[in-house]
């Protein structure tokens, strides 16, 4: 390291807010241990509020305990991986932190997904067991002799409800395709039939702090999913930073909007395992769109809520948000894309609450970056400075060794409690990004004088389109993969509510021809909603490297610039 680098001066501790310490002194306590705490603190305080009905913490441990038990009968032991494949809903946070209490792996995957993507993370983790929905329940079956998954368990979104919904649910919810009805096979059961069928007192484990507890995928630059390892550790540590950050919210005090996909690792972090570690409630909200969380915020007044942008500006464009108060919220986070000023700005306005910004990795657990809540400066463009306990350094694009000046560009580095152990059956790809207990993120950014950090281009080529990472790869292979195309090329565009969505520039093959509806609908078979393209433009070649590299970059900077022009025009 050179002498003159400033990084070990840690430049953004001046920034923290009065209360938030440079270390912590960690409780080595894993999830599971913090769940069975707070249920002791807070038994009877609502842990989970679902479309009105509610669950105390107390309430939630017995559910987990008798769902423990039923993984051990199924015969999932330690170090087995058992698969979630659900939305924010009850049995969701239970089943989870049910895998994680009989030391098995939980792999959260997500309910968008198409069967190809869903087949290659349940045969890459290794997968025995899986807890979805009803309305996925036949093609899990369908899809189950490809994989190792033994025993299927689902739930309806009508498993818990208050009344009389519960008693109108099962009269409409069919016709509005919110249930279905799964075919009888074998090893394939009612989620509440195996809660009421195990008694509350699962086998006693003794899991390691530095045991691997979730593996979490993460979209891949090569096309390929990336399983990233996550310690109890990593989780326990990442919450007791997370409410370091925020040293004037109490616990047991609080309420959580819990809309950002608890099978996200921001939603599973800073919203589900947060408020279980605060005790805090935690309102669910499966379906994250401007309408549903207005609804929640009228209904039940939450005073914390993690979002992603598309979110605050979906609430801000809503008809429902002049009668909507929103000043019950303290606090708001934003992470996962840029948020534009003016967006914050009317957000506030409205709210009162404080929005921080803030930076992770799937990698970090995933927050190493936050703008001060209260008594710092926040710097708006800045994914802000390092929480406690975490380094961060910015490094020659080169060699990855020199630290680069304070404004100058590098790529950002990040050290601390929070980074995973590695890529699941990967180790070129995890010896690449962990190197000398820095993880090499791949972002180019920058710092200033005061330590904060920004991002200055992507990582890769990645796409944000609504909050998601979507790799534009994943979506070429899928164009090469039909019979009319030659060549294939994914880049990302601006969009004011999505962040970005996706063009695809596509060659097609001599003497074939084809629209671009017919394309994008032939994609619906193999990628997931968020993913689609939106655009798709018939080109007679695409733009080559000397060794016939397709220049990704140079296709998105000409459509940027054509786009600028014309707006301009």
């Amino acid at each position: 390291m050179a002498e003159e680098s400033v990084y070990p001066q840690k430049p953004w501790l001046r920034s923290y807010e009065e209360g938030v310490p440079e270390f912590i002194e960690y409780e080595e306590l894993t999830m599971p241990d913090i769940l069975d705490r707070t249920a002791s603190r807070f038994p009877d305080r609502k842990a989970l509020i679902f479309e009105g009905y509610s669950l105390t913490f107390r309430e939630l441990k017995e559910m987990v305990d008798r769902f423990a038990a039923c993984l051990s009968a199924f015969g999932v032991r330690q170090g087995e991986a058992v698969a979630i494949l659900l939305p924010n809903l009850i049995p969701c946070v239970a089943a989870y932190y049910a895998v994680m209490k009989v030391g098995a792996v939980a792999v959260m995957n997500n309910p968008l997904y198409s069967d190809r993507e869903l087949e290659y993370q349940f045969n890459d983790s290794g997968s025995k067991v899986l807890i979805t929905l009803d309305l996925l329940g036949n093609r899990m079956i369908e899809l189950r002799p490809k994989t190792n998954i033994k025993q299927i368990v689902y739930t309806s979104i009508g498993d818990y409800l208050p009344f009389p919904k519960n008693i109108l649910f099962p009269l409409v919810a069919k016709k509005k395709k919110m249930a279905a009805d799964v075919k009888t096979a074998p090893d394939v059961y009612r989620w509440k039939e195996c809660l009421a069928k195990y008694a509350p007192n699962p086998p006693k484990v003794k899991v390691d702090f530095e045991d691997v507890a979730m593996y979490q995928y993460t979209g891949g630059t090569t096309g390929v999913s990336k399983g990233v390892m996550l310690t109890h550790a990593n989780l326990s540590k990442q919450v007791q930073q997370i409410d370091a950050w925020f040293p004037k919210l109490k616990k047991g005090e609080e309420l959580m909007l819990g809309a950002l996909p608890f099978f996200h690792v921001f939603g599973l972090s800073t919203a589900m395992n947060l408020s279980i570690h605060m005790g805090w409630g935690n309102v669910l909200v499966p379906r994250p769109q401007p309408g549903p969380l207005l609804d929640a915020i009228r209904k039940y007044r939450p005073t914390f809520a993690p979002l992603v942008p598309t979110m605050y500006i979906g609430m801000l464009n809503h008809p429902d948000v002049k009668k909507t108060d929103m000043t019950c919220l303290k606090g708001c986070f934003s992470g996962s894309a840029p948020l534009p000023v003016e967006v914050i700005r009317d957000f506030e306005a409205a709210t009162g609450a404080v929005i921080v910004e803030g930076f992770g990795l799937t990698e970090t657990t995933p927050v190493t970056h936050v703008n001060p809540f209260a008594g710092g400066a926040r710097k708006v463009g800045s994914i802000g400075v390092p929480i406690s306990d975490t380094l961060a350094r910015i490094v020659d694009l080169e060699t990855g060794l020199k630290d680069m000046p304070v404004g100058e560009a590098g790529e950002l580095i990040i050290k601390g409690p929070q980074v995973m152990k590695g890529y699941l059956n990967m180790p070129e790809e995890t010896a690449h990004v962990l190197r000398d207990g820095w993880c090499y993120t791949g972002d180019i950014g920058k710092m200033d004088e005061d330590g904060y950090f920004y991002i200055v281009d992507r990582k890769k080529d990645m796409i944000i389109s609504g909050g998601y990472n979507v790799y534009p790869r994943d979506i070429d292979e899928v164009f090469y993969e039909n019979p009319k195309v030659q060549e294939a090329c994914a880049i990302g565009i601006p969009d004011p509510k999505r962040g970005e969505n996706i063009k695809v520039f596509v060659v097609l093959k001599e003497g074939e021809t084809a629209t671009a509806e017919e394309l994008i609908a032939y994609c619906k078979k193999n990628l997931a909603v968020y993913k689609l393209p939106t655009e798709v433009e018939f080109c007679e070649e695409l733009p080559k490297s000397t060794v016939g590299k397709v220049l990704r970059k140079q296709l998105r900077e000409e459509e940027l610039a054509k786009r600028k022009e014309k707006s301009q025009g």
